[in-house]
């Protein structure tokens, strides 16, 4: 796997190399079943999630993660872990990058990888759904908000520079679209709200680390993105505000084990039982103080975190078949606004 990944890396994609173990870590998963007893003491396994999870990941949930499994089978794992925004690494995935769980922005990137025959399971059938943290779409605005920034009208005046990431690339963007559209849905004016808000739009970043990034950086009056990406990059606040519309999208992240490559790896059963940790209460406590809401009712949401009025979600707005199309597609109302904004 390794000679493949350096292959893969020529092409562009970054892949990180995560949390190795001690003992045997250079061990490739590629190997699976077919190690020796020596080196059955370490298992590699290849994780592929969007961008702005990186950290939380690597610095948290992989050594956990690992701490446990020594614990629970005397077995090290290392990770190989790749993160990108969430549309293009479901792109990577479904060409060939052997990603053996995936850990994507939205549902629609998993069906993709499923699509692509690469998923055999029914990925949503457990207690979960399939998700793994959920969060909502909010907007960060300058220490003290100093634009006065209530609500999504807010973003549409003149003088508002709004940061936005861009939904061909990023699975994060999709959340945002669909927030501000839904919204405006509810007045009938969905497609104006968002035409009016996409004015206020100077760069389309590729993904919500990078849409944040430019915030960070000076440029812009408010940014539209996950929750916790907001008190994660704000560190909760101290750096820049948080503002939650009364009106806004529930996000909801899913976690899938990728059949196909578990299978040639020979590792399914650290993949199974990796998806399965990151819904315990340990891990989810995990992602809670990073800025996430938790789908294990065990772990409770934060008296801090502010639940809106009114929080719709994408099943609400018929799927994200119906999403997409309306949206998304070549002739999308996103597409549409982009344009007459040029």
């Amino acid at each position: 796997m390794r000679k493949y990944l350096m292959g893969v890396m020529t092409l562009g994609l970054v892949l990180v190399s995560g949390c190795g173990t001690a003992a045997n870590s250079g061990n490739s998963a590629s190997q699976g079943s077919g190690q020796t007893s020596s080196q059955a003491k370490t298992v590699t396994l290849t994780f592929g999630s969007y961008s702005t999870t990186k950290q939380v990941y690597e610095n948290q949930i992989f050594p956990a993660f690992q701490k446990y499994w020594r614990a629970k089978t005397g077995q090290n794992v290392k990770f190989d872990a790749s993160f990108d925004a969430s549309g293009a690494e479901a792109r990577s995935i479904v060409n060939g990058l052997p990603v053996d769980v995936a850990a994507l922005s939205l549902a629609d990137d998993i069906d993709k990888i499923q699509q692509a025959g690469l998923i055999t399971h029914n990925w949503q059938a457990d207690k979960y759904h399939g998700m793994v943290t959920d969060s909502i779409v909010a907007i960060g605005v300058r220490k003290g908000n100093p634009k006065h920034i209530q609500s999504w009208s807010d973003l549409t005046k003149p003088g508002v520079v709004v940061d936005l990431p861009n939904p061909q690339t990023s699975g994060g963007a999709k959340w945002d679209i669909t927030a501000i559209y839904g919204a405006g849905q509810e007045t009938g004016n969905g497609k104006g709200l968002l035409a009016s808000i996409v004015k206020n739009v100077k760069v389309l970043d590729k993904s919500g680390e990078a849409s944040m990034s430019t915030f960070e950086s000076g440029v812009g009056d408010a940014v539209v993105g996950y929750e916790d990406d907001i008190l994660r990059e704000s560190h909760h606040l101290k750096s820049f505000s948080e503002v939650v519309p009364s009106s806004t999208l529930l996000i909801e992240n899913p976690v899938a084990v990728v059949d196909k490559n578990v299978d040639r790896h020979g590792n399914r059963k650290v993949a199974e039982a990796f998806v399965q940790f990151l819904r315990s209460p340990e891990a989810q406590k995990i992602f809670v103080r990073n800025g996430f809401r938790p789908v294990n009712p065990a772990v409770k949401v934060p008296q801090s975190y502010t639940t809106p009025p009114h929080l719709f979600t994408i099943e609400s707005l018929g799927g994200w078949g119906k999403v997409d199309d309306k949206l998304f597609s070549d002739n999308g109302l996103f597409n549409q606004v982009l344009a007459a904004k040029k």
